[in-house]
């Protein structure tokens, strides 16, 4: 269950725009997972830290082609 984790070549193919939004999609989830954490409601701590690698996947992927001129 939760959230499908996503490998480095998926990322890859995806468009700058489509990155975008699942970041900040993805970031909304981590802080609702957090307050689900502090209220006890998500006992799958692992997912935030799936999540996060996600998150820096992403990140890393968006800097590589700012940095490259593909952006």
């Amino acid at each position: 269950g939760g959230i499908p984790i996503m490998k480095g070549s998926e990322i890859r193919q995806m468009t700058t725009v489509d990155l975008l939004g699942r970041i900040s999609q993805d970031e909304d989830n981590l802080s609702k997972m957090r307050f689900q954490v502090a209220t006890s409601q998500l006992t799958n701590t692992a997912q935030i830290r799936l999540l996060k690698k996600d998150l820096a996947r992403m990140k890393t992927v968006l800097n590589e082609r700012k940095r490259t001129g593909e952006a």
